[in-house]
């Protein structure tokens, strides 16, 4: 006799074809997203005051001579596009780090004080000490850790809760603005012009010295946050759920805020602090791919298409050039505007 079959229920079978449809269009947006960040990657790298066909901007990438194009792509495009592509890779994928560790929107760098520490310490080694712009970049870097360590600890207390975290952060974050206006209140004219195109965040006169180290940082710390994407995803749970669930819940923390904090530095001291970038990546990755599964990839995605639309924006779509930090600023104050009100209304904290 032939063994019977076993067909499973009805209700497990159209979960999981719920789920194939999801995984299916979680990919599509996945790869669109990649196809955007491509397309305004090149277009940034042909497009300007002169274009540029793309078989030149190709012959210059292979290392080809190409007249007039070898130094507006080469050194003047290149740079400048790859460490958008890579600044709002690294904001992308922080924000939504801190955002879900700590099940709230508001857990971004911008709020929480990591970027006002490396900005702050940026001023005073502008003004105060008239450093370089590698010691500026290394005193930023250094600051932006030890403000993610003085912040995580002054949270814990038996384990880190996100709105503990966060409202500690904004503190810090506002005496460190204050640190900040005091120190570039007593800048003269030319420290003061250094230090505001470093604090607006600004991708100009960028080269290759500056775009390496945010480059190696993605490769490096990248990888780390991609490896811990699941026990970061148990962690939006709740750390007895994740404990729960096997995951040892404060060494992935302190892993995911090192990795997080080292991409934020990095990329703040390559570019500055880019307004707003790691707080929408996170949202906007999560509305465009649904519940379910790691936003990491997303994030990192929307963080570069944001960087680079909104750079070549403020160099082409207006009578004056303004710093890619000026144009995510203005997109970025409404929507945490809105955030707030939209919580008060529901009656929820922050």
């Amino acid at each position: 006799m032939s063994a019977p079959v076993v067909t499973a229920p009805p209700a497990l079978r159209a979960v999981s074809r719920a789920r194939v449809r999801h995984a299916r269009r979680r990919l599509l947006i996945v790869l669109s997203l990649l196809v955007l960040v491509v397309a305004a990657f090149a277009t940034t790298l042909m497009a300007g005051h002169t274009f540029y066909p793309a078989s030149d901007v190709l012959r210059v990438i292979t290392g080809e001579q190409v007249p007039g194009a070898s130094f507006t792509v080469g050194t003047l495009r290149l740079p400048r596009a790859v460490l958008a592509l890579t600044a709002g890779f690294s904001f992308g994928m922080a924000g939504v780090t801190f955002q879900t560790m700590l099940r709230n929107p508001l857990a971004s760098p911008d709020i929480i004080g990591i970027s006002a520490g490396a900005s702050a310490a940026a001023a005073v080694a502008i003004v105060v000490f008239s450093l370089s712009e590698t010691e500026v970049s290394v005193l930023a870097i250094t600051a932006a850790l030890a403000v993610a360590l003085l912040v995580y600890v002054l949270a814990f207390r038996d384990g880190v809760a996100g709105t503990r975290l966060i409202l500690i952060g904004i503190g810090i974050s506002a005496l460190l603005d204050s640190v900040t206006s005091y120190v570039l209140s007593r800048a003269g004219d030319w420290d003061l012009q250094a230090a505001m195109r470093w604090l607006t965040g600004s991708l100009n006169g960028i080269t290759w010295t500056e775009t390496v180290p945010a480059v190696l940082a993605v490769l490096l710390l990248g990888p780390v946050l991609l490896f811990q994407g699941r026990n970061l995803s148990a962690l939006s749970l709740g750390d007895d759920t994740a404990s729960a669930l096997g995951v040892r819940v404060e060494r992935t923390r302190v892993t995911v805020i090192v990795a997080a904090v080292g991409l934020i530095a990095f990329a703040t001291a390559a570019a500055g602090p880019i307004a707003f970038v790691a707080f929408l990546s996170g949202p906007i990755a999560a509305r465009l791919t649904g519940t379910g599964g790691s936003l990491l990839i997303p994030a990192g995605l929307v963080g570069s298409l944001l960087v680079l639309v909104a750079d070549f924006t403020g160099q082409y779509a207006f009578d004056t050039r303004y710093p890619v930090g000026v144009v995510t600023g203005v997109l970025g104050a409404p929507y945490l505007v809105h955030l707030i009100v939209r919580t008060n209304r529901a009656g929820g904290s922050l």
